[in-house]
């Protein structure tokens, strides 16, 4: 679980972690892009999107759902297609003294058994927890910026 404090308030923080755009910007690195399903806006209940990004030198697609809404509390998005097993990305959002706690929880499980149990603990999970740190602080400085914030929320 990643924990992040935001000094906004929880709508803003709700929708900039649903932003289509906003995503592939904080990815920039994995070169992600939105390739089908909601390409650009803010996602919602029952609406997907595939991802066409890099990682490890490969390029992949991923194509999640998301299965579980309720404004601006919780939101939930699920792997229907990609490379992993299974992946369920629970993004919380609690409002605290002076702005937003978001909470992010992240299950996931590589294919191949032991083996790709093995890949998880070594690696996957320490590289997710950095992709995802690295998304969270771009969306922080976002939402306390103020300026620059509106062009995500569309």
């Amino acid at each position: 679980m990643l924990e992040t404090i935001i000094n906004a308030d929880i709508e803003t923080c709700f929708d900039l972690a649903r932003s289509i755009d906003l995503h592939s910007l904080s990815t920039a690195q994995t070169r992600e892009k939105a390739v089908a399903g909601r390409t650009s806006g803010l996602i919602g209940a029952d609406e997907t999107v595939t991802w066409q990004a890099t990682h490890f030198g490969i390029r992949q697609q991923l194509t999640s759902k998301i299965t579980a809404f309720h404004h601006p509390f919780h939101f939930r998005d699920e792997q229907l297609r990609g490379a992993f097993r299974f992946i369920k990305h629970d993004h919380y959002f609690s409002r605290i003294e002076g702005g937003t706690l978001m909470k992010d929880v992240f299950c996931f499980q590589s294919p191949l058994g032991i083996l790709g149990r093995m890949v998880d603990a070594m690696v996957m999970k320490r590289y997710l927890t950095r992709f995802l740190s690295k998304r969270n602080q771009i969306i922080k400085a976002v939402a306390e910026s103020g300026k620059d914030r509106n062009s995500f929320l569309l």
